[in-house]
């Protein structure tokens, strides 16, 4: 019988990037390499190499494999009818996942060398900004065609808006990034991106 080669190169790819992912939490991305989480992950660093061309690449598909939905899909954002509401639960999940222990080390080193690395940048942007930013977007959209948001609206903009504040001042630490805050982003924002009222 022959072996199931692709299986088997899925089953080394995810032991690998779950490798990535443990050792980093464990010893800090300065002392990741690529040596290291070939040893954990029980294969060649050769093997790493001919997939990714650096560590910073294996950190971003990491991190895609961990936002893999179990279906495939791309990401959707709820939309119950009320914007509002529906905003707000996304913020403050997105500020719970910030503050994670598990997740924030990871996190920090990724937009470092997002930072640093031009080709980086731009494979995270295609492969996970993008995704999520059409969710928002899209969310936006159904809003706007419910009457809730201004006609005219730059949905681009306006994700930026919302958004990002809590990316901000989590990056910069330039404050606690709490639920509250959270709360004050959607509610702030809203105010001013709803449509206006004749006479108002």
């Amino acid at each position: 019988m022959t072996p199931n080669t692709t299986r088997r190169k899925e089953t080394s790819r995810r032991a690998i990037l779950t490798a990535a992912f443990d050792l980093l939490r464990e010893v800090g991305y300065a002392k990741l390499s690529i040596e290291g989480i070939a040893a954990r992950a029980g294969v060649g660093k050769q093997t790493i190499y001919r997939w990714w061309p650096s560590k910073g690449a294996v950190l971003l598909d990491a991190f895609l494999m961990l936002s893999e939905g179990a279906d495939g899909e791309p990401p959707v954002l709820p939309d119950t009818g009320d914007l509002e509401a529906d905003l707000t639960a996304v913020l403050r999940a997105t500020v719970e996942e910030l503050n994670d222990p598990r997740y924030e080390p990871p996190m920090r080193a990724l937009a470092t060398e997002i930072a640093h690395d031009p080709k980086l940048a731009e494979a995270y942007a295609e492969r996970l900004d993008k995704p999520l930013k059409q969710a928002k977007r899209q969310r936006l959209r159904s809003a706007q065609r419910a009457g809730q948001l201004a006609e005219g609206l730059d949905l681009d903009v306006a994700v930026d808006m919302i958004w990002g504040p809590v990316l901000n001042r989590w990056l910069q630490r330039t404050g606690p990034l709490t639920a509250d805050y959270a709360d004050l982003i959607v509610a702030t924002a809203l105010n001013g991106l709803r449509p206006r009222r004749a006479g108002g």
